[in-house]
């Protein structure tokens, strides 16, 4: 039987505010009927406003939702109702699925399988199933010619910034021609940093941090100038192990994609992952959902991204709090983060992952930024700690203490399950400050931040 989840697991899997409102209004007992739930189903039938109720059911292994409700959320409201049900304990155990949730299990089930059967026939073939545009050295070798003129054009803007200083930096459409010109040189992913600058002018610290960033921009832009030699030296047989990491995570940073075939067909990584918690932001006019996972054995911190235009269902098949057995597919780079989940096993049982000390946190974030300097956050979970230190709050330990992110302002739910007494916490690392995500009280239950 699935470990059952508590209120706060079930309303982070809503996807808005909204959503987890509406999901109370259908939670009573008195709203259901024909409910039931089996080792990893869970299903029950809503009165809504027409002749017929709607069906809804939870795939509680992995998790995932189907409801005969016209909503376009996903999960909808009357999943997460049943889910709200379900964690008041108010289903009954049954032995057996209905008829037609049994019927809607065996088609995923199906599916599951043989995308199994496509993963190793990619395998087979290392990968090279769909080859896409790259496949034509021809157009491969334009875009690298391309990149090239777009990353020389990028360093001589930088460099006139700086002598001209960077008081005029502050109109929010200073960026605008530079990241179009990035894009017409088909280098996304560095566009996308230059027209996310913007969010920089809303800080007090606009200046440091506006020259921060661009340090990075000259940094990848001059990596990428450099690539060549990392090639050559490879070539000529010098160990170019760790270089080659580098030289994927610079490729990647510019733009140049890693399909989810390639991941898949290459190695991976099986153990007890604890999903940590997640965030959701708007990028680049999607929405982003950042989910954090630890290895229990590994140690490994993975990074599952999905992607959705704002409105449209987002990834909600892990959640917070709880635990996955199951194989992790790392994207290549010199400190692999970002993951897919590729095969799930038999369920474990949740409780808090195990912590580290906030010196063993920060030597971890060390190690992963001398990897990849452009790294943004980090999973962590530090054990041990107290939130203190009001105006400026931050996670305390014995000997010292790491500050919180801005946007978490007073962190209300942390100091209410402290009580003045040691936590353990997990939260994303950002140059900022910690992003509380997750704690666990003394009774081990999940408090979703």
């Amino acid at each position: 039987m699935i470990e059952r989840w508590n209120r706060d697991q079930v309303l982070a899997l809503a996807p808005d505010a909204s959503s987890r409102k509406a999901a109370q209004g259908v939670s009573s007992p008195g709203k259901w009927s024909g409910t039931g739930v089996t080792a990893d189903a869970l299903w029950g039938e809503c009165k809504g406003s027409g002749s017929k109720p709607y069906r809804a059911c939870v795939d509680l292994s992995e998790p995932a939702y189907r409801c005969s409700c016209p909503s376009r959320k996903f999960p909808c409201k009357h999943a997460l109702g049943l889910l709200l049900l379900w964690s008041a304990d108010g289903v009954p155990a049954a032995a057996e699925p209905a008829d037609w949730v049994a019927e809607w299990l065996d088609q995923r089930r199906d599916r599951a399988a043989r995308a199994v059967t496509r993963t190793a026939a990619a395998a087979g073939t290392g990968g090279a199933a769909e080859t896409g545009p790259s496949g034509d050295p021809r157009r491969a070798e334009q875009r690298e010619q391309r990149v090239a003129t777009g990353l020389s054009e990028l360093e001589r803007w930088l460099a006139d910034q700086i002598r001209q200083g960077i008081a005029g930096s502050r109109r929010h459409d200073h960026w605008d021609d530079l990241a179009r010109r990035l894009i017409d040189a088909q280098a996304p992913g560095v566009a996308g940093s230059v027209s996310r600058l913007n969010a920089v002018l809303a800080t007090d610290d606009w200046p440091a941090r506006l020259l921060g960033e661009y340090a990075l921009l000259h940094l990848l832009a001059v990596a990428h100038r450099r690539l060549p030699e990392v090639v050559r030296a490879a070539e000529g047989g010098a160990d170019a192990r760790p270089e080659a990491g580098l030289l994927r995570r610079v490729r990647e940073r510019v733009g140049f994609p890693v399909t989810k075939e390639e991941v898949l067909a290459g190695e991976t990584v099986r153990d007890v992952w604890d999903v940590l918690g997640c965030r959701d932001e708007e990028q680049d006019r999607l929405t982003a959902r950042r989910v954090w996972l630890r290895g229990r054995d590994t140690g490994r911190a993975a990074l599952v991204l999905s992607f959705a235009p704002p409105g449209q269902a987002l990834d909600a098949s892990l959640v917070t709090g709880t635990a996955i057995d199951a194989d992790l597919a790392f994207y290549p780079g010199s400190s692999p983060l970002r993951a897919l989940v590729a095969t799930r096993h038999d369920g474990v049982p949740a409780g808090p992952p195990p912590g580290s000390t906030l010196e063993q946190a920060l030597e971890e974030v060390a190690g992963a930024l001398a990897g990849d300097p452009w790294l943004d956050s980090w999973p962590v979970v530090v054990a041990s700690v107290t939130p203190a230190g009001s105006p400026s709050w931050q996670l305390a330990g014995p000997s010292g203490g790491l500050p919180l992110h801005p946007s978490a302002g007073t962190p209300w739910r942390l100091i209410a399950a402290s009580g003045g007494h040691p936590l353990t916490v997990a939260a994303e690392w950002t140059p900022r400050g910690l992003r509380p995500l997750t704690t666990w009280d003394e009774e081990g239950r999940v408090i979703v931040l």
